[in-house]
């Protein structure tokens, strides 16, 4: 039986992990509760670790764990239903301003919008680079793929990201509107 755990350790784990990998679950999943479960499962797992097996990279350990959790459940379903609305709940604006925080949900709702037109593999390094901040060698860890190939799908997905919002939401000229 593996060594009981620290609990002081556990719990350092859930208060800094718990969020983030919440909301990349539910990024892949199209539902917070869904991901809820994945993740409070990924954290079952690890009070069963031996807290020497998984030090010193217990992000990579506790994403790629979220991550498997997550494609499992999308095989058993079979289905993705993606929903206009999936992020809504995981934005937590910290202006005090209404107005601002409007501006930035609706600049929050087109990136994501424009995200799901990439490929998976693009929006996937995205989401863990951009939402989770973790490292180019941290996201090769958790999706089993080289430090060079991350690069190349953040490199490309960003690029698509750029030239999508440039047809979609051109910049008007400066005192007038188009001729």
């Amino acid at each position: 039986m593996p060594n009981e755990p620290d609990a002081a350790w556990i719990a350092d784990a859930v208060e800094a992990y718990e969020r983030p990998l919440v909301a990349y679950v539910a990024r892949m999943l199209r539902d917070i509760e869904r991901a809820r479960d994945v993740v409070q499962d990924a954290f079952l797992k690890l009070c069963k670790q031996q807290r020497t097996a998984v030090e010193g990279h217990l992000a990579e350990w506790l994403y790629t764990v979220c991550r498997n959790g997550a494609v499992d459940v999308l095989r058993k379903e079979k289905r993705m239903n993606p929903s206009p609305d999936a992020g809504a709940t995981l934005v937590a604006g910290r202006e005090s301003d209404p107005r601002e925080m409007l501006e930035t949900a609706d600049q929050h709702g087109r990136i994501l919008r424009l995200m799901e037109t990439l490929p998976e593999s693009q929006q996937e390094v995205l989401r863990l680079k951009f939402q989770s901040e973790l490292s180019y060698r941290e996201i090769a860890q958790i999706t089993s793929k080289t430090v060079n190939h991350v690069g190349v799908l953040i490199h490309n997905g960003l690029k698509a990201l750029r030239a999508k919002a440039a047809l979609e939401y051109p910049v008007q000229p400066a005192g007038g509107s188009p001729s």
